[in-house]
């Protein structure tokens, strides 16, 4: 018979571990195992890069009259990479679609020899447009002096300035119109003048669209 005074103890719950009187865990510590990670090779990397073609001497085709992009076409087929291009009007113009623009100029002579790793430069126009007698120069103020930018492209004018320049550019035709592509506006007047000594000073130009007159 059971003795009702006897002090029944819960069962030990077989997830919980039993403790030492000092707080330690009896539970048989869980083995670690090291794992070592085998040494995967660094697979070698081929130098697939090719070799830079040597330079030849090469007889520089005739490309003044042909559209830009047929010309450069042309250049890379006789061995000429180094390919560039400006606008001959002076005005600063991207050729961004070079199919638009035809050659007016070339660096290089045509039939002359050159290197293949010279660089050619072909001034263009839009095919729309007459080529230049000449390459228009673009404005300068290398020499410290206000150039003049009468007749040139507001890009231009932009260019030749430093970009820390603070320029104020005002329609003259009076229809208060924004400059937004600069290249096709050209500069009635200045203000300083040309001539005067750069010295940091901001510049107003008074500008028309290239197919206005200037009032």
């Amino acid at each position: 018979m059971t003795d009702p005074r006897a002090t029944h103890l819960p069962s030990p719950d077989p997830a919980t571990p039993a403790v030492n009187g000092d707080g330690t865990d009896t539970a048989a510590p869980t083995p670690s195992y090291a794992t070592t990670a085998a040494a995967t090779p660094t697979p070698a990397v081929a130098d697939d890069k090719p070799e830079k073609a040597e330079a030849e001497t090469k007889t520089v085709p005739q490309f003044v009259g042909m559209g830009l992009q047929s010309a450069q076409d042309t250049a890379q087929a006789t061995g000429f990479y180094g390919l560039k291009s400006h606008d001959s009007l002076g005005r600063a113009r991207h050729q961004i679609l070079d199919r638009d623009w035809k050659v007016c100029s070339q660096n290089v002579r045509a039939n002359s020899s050159a290197s293949t790793d010279k660089v050619l430069d072909f001034g263009a126009v839009k095919l729309e447009e007459t080529c230049p007698a000449h390459d228009e120069a673009a404005p300068s103020a290398a020499g410290g002096t206000m150039p003049s930018f009468t007749g040139k492209s507001v890009a231009a004018a932009r260019d030749a300035l430093d970009s820390g320049t603070s320029l104020t550019v005002k329609d003259v035709s009076g229809q208060d119109r924004f400059i937004l592509v600069e290249s096709n506006w050209k500069v009635c007047s200045q203000e300083p003048a040309a001539g005067t000594k750069v010295k940091g000073q901001p510049v107003t130009l008074d500008a028309v669209k290239f197919e206005e007159t200037c009032l």
